[in-house]
Parts: structure tokens; C-alpha cells; sequence
């Protein structure tokens, strides 16, 4: 009778172990970016006291999810038993809604355990159980009288700050449409925290009668819910995890909120920006118009929110000025000290 136990994997020969028997199923991928993560870890061991099964958290996310079947008397029964007892791990933590990013030829086994697909392609499939779901996340979202008969767009930015280039982005949309949906990217692994962000993109676009911020979610651009464990390459990550991005927003965002235009920001100085944009207009077009604006300047220079971190950490303030909106500029001088804070105790500060 197989039994489910902790790993400990901070123990080098479990550690070990569990690599192995994840590398032996294809799973490959251990960097510091997909494990550190991990907040808990479960193995299935058979009665010779081999590891036979084995899942993890990370948040609201299951990932590492591999078992052997070679042996097992009933099929399927030990992946039922992982992914049951993963779930109860959650709910004791008071987490009762949970992703998995899997290859696609699993996506049935996860369904047949309550999982519903959100999107999938050739290589991997993005699903989720529990609540609130997407269905409540698209349902909390503001919407206008008539909304349905509006030209209504949506612009998706992380704005780690909040620049004049955002602020012209976003200006343009106002002018061009009746309807303005900014998302923010609600993971918190910015400088700049998220409540942070967004308060700076609500402040910067207030006079824009026409423009809604509201949280991205779980569902746009959030980092925790697109491991790449099992992908063999960085451009596989970037491709695989924009594609799934892309058709979780055709397919349930936009026709929630009848968006018919995405706005995109050039990004010249950002391989992933320009992968995410690439895979945008190929999954989006023609049924969601994609329009693609050449990032704005000062100074001849482009605006980079990068250019407004590292300017941060040289303690260049008064080089920002021309970069960003009164609002965001009164931010950093209000808490220039917390945020070099973070840098040196080794936030990124570079990638978008």
C-alpha cells in the first residue's frame, strides 16, 4: 500500500532523490526561479519504501507533479492520490482555489479530478479548481451602461513605475476608444510592490474619465501560475507561457468584457517584451484588433521603467523628472530610502 509523506527537501539526500525521480519522468528544470518557490512537498512511497509519486506547492499552485505507473495495480491511482493529497494540504492552509500548468497530454487527468482547462497548445495546459475562479475574478470587474455597444480596449502593463510612456500609452487608447481597461500585473515580484503599482497607474490616468484600473489577477501575465519546469529552453518558457496568456485573454477576458482592441507598447531594449507581443498578435488577430505603438521618448532616449529603477539605485532623482508623471515622481521622493532598501537586499531591479 503506497503511503503519502513530506519531503524535506532542504535535506540534500532527499533533495537529491526527488530530483532524480523528477528527471527520470522529464521533468528537467531546477532553477532557483522554480524552486526557492516551493512551500511544501509530498512523495508517495511503495511498500519497498521506494519513491513512487510526487507533488509540491508553491503558493496556489501545484507543480512537480510526476508519478511511476510501472508498477501500479489500478491506473491513474496514484496520481488521484497526490493531487488529493496536495489539496489537502491547501485547504488546511485556507487555500481552496489552485492552478496546475501541466503538459497538455495531462490535462484530462487533471479534469477528471475537478480541474477545469483555461487554455491549452501544442506543448502545455493552464487549468484551475476551486473558487473564486474566473468566472468571479471577470465578474468583480467594473463595467459601463451599454458596454456592449462601446469600442472598448484594454492595455495589460506590470508598470514597475508608472512612466510618461505608460501615461502616453494609455493617453492614446483614451483618445482612440470609448472604453479603456488598464490591467495591472498583480504579481508582487517587482520593486515596486503591486498595491504600489497600482495606486501610481490610478493616480497617473485619473483625469481619463474613460480608462478603469483594475488588478490583472491570476489570469494576465502572472508569474506564479506559469512554471516552466518542464520546458527545455528560456525561449520555450516565454513562447509557451505568452501563447497560454494570450488564449486565456481571447477566450475569456475580452468577450466578458467585449473588448475588440489590445494596445502594445514597442519595447526595443526587452527580448521577453517583444516574444510577449509577437505571441499576441498571432493568437489575438484577427477576432481582438492588436495595435502595436513605438515606445515614446525623452530626450531622444526611449522611457523605460528599467531606466527609472537603475536611476533609483544611482541615486540620480532629479534625472527621473522628465521620465514620469508628478504623482510617480512624488512616490519615489517620499520613499526613495525604502525602495534603494530593496535593491540592496537584492530585488531585480532590471528584466520589465
Amino acid at each position: 500500500m503506497d503511503k503519502i509523506v513530506d519531503l524535506y527537501l532542504k535535506t540534500p539526500e532527499t533533495y537529491k532523490k526527488w530530483q532524480n525521480f523528477l528527471l527520470h519522468h522529464g521533468l528537467s528544470n531546477f532553477n532557483s526561479r522554480e524552486v526557492n518557490v516551493i512551500d511544501h512537498t509530498l512523495g508517495l512511497i511503495n511498500e519497498d519504501g521506494e519513491l513512487v509519486g510526487t507533488g509540491s506547492t508553491a503558493n496556489n499552485v501545484l507543480k512537480y507533479i510526476a508519478v511511476s505507473n510501472d508498477d501500479e495495480t489500478t491506473p491513474g491511482a496514484r496520481f488521484n492520490q497526490i493531487i488529493t493529497a496536495l489539496q489537502q494540504y491547501l485547504f488546511s492552509q485556507q487555500i481552496f482555489h489552485s492552478f496546475v500548468f501541466t503538459k497538455e497530454k495531462y490535462s484530462t487527468s487533471f479534469a477528471h479530478l475537478g480541474f477545469q482547462e483555461l487554455a491549452h497548445n501544442e506543448s502545455a495546459a493552464f487549468l484551475e479548481n476551486g473558487t473564486p475562479d474566473i468566472n468571479d475574478f471577470l465578474a468583480q470587474i467594473p463595467r459601463v451602461k451599454d458596454q456592449e455597444k462601446l469600442q472598448v480596449a484594454a492595455i495589460v502593463m506590470n508598470a514597475n513605475p508608472f512612466t510618461l510612456g505608460h501615461r502616453q500609452l494609455v493617453e492614446l487608447a483614451s483618445k482612440e476608444n470609448d472604453l479603456v481597461y488598464v490591467f495591472v500585473v498583480a504579481t508582487d515580484a517587482s520593486l515596486f510592490k503591486t498595491n504600489e503599482r497600482m495606486q501610481l497607474v490610478k493616480e497617473g490616468t485619473k483625469d481619463l474619465k474613460n480608462v478603469l484600473v483594475v488588478s490583472g489577477g491570476d489570469y494576465m501575465v502572472s508569474q506564479s501560475t506559469f512554471p516552466a519546469y518542464f520546458l527545455k529552453s528560456a525561449d520555450d518558457l516565454i513562447t509557451v507561457q505568452t501563447e497560454i496568456d494570450a488564449l486565456v485573454f481571447k477566450n475569456y477576458v475580452a468577450p466578458a468584457l467585449t473588448i475588440n482592441r489590445r494596445y502594445l507598447g514597442t519595447e526595443p531594449l526587452s527580448r521577453t517584451t517583444n516574444f510577449y507581443n509577437q505571441s499576441l498578435i498571432k493568437t489575438l488577430s484577427p477576432d481582438i484588433e492588436v495595435k502595436i505603438v513605438e515606445r515614446f521618448q525623452a530626450d531622444s532616449q526611449v522611457i523605460t521603467a528599467t531606466k527609472v529603477r537603475q536611476l533609483i539605485k544611482q541615486d540620480h532623482l532629479a534625472e527621473i523628472k522628465p521620465l514620469v508623471p508628478v504623482s510617480t515622481m512624488q512616490f519615489i521622493i517620499n520613499n526613495k530610502q525604502d525602495l534603494q532598501m530593496r535593491i540592496k537586499k537584492g530585488m531585480n531591479i532590471n528584466g520589465n
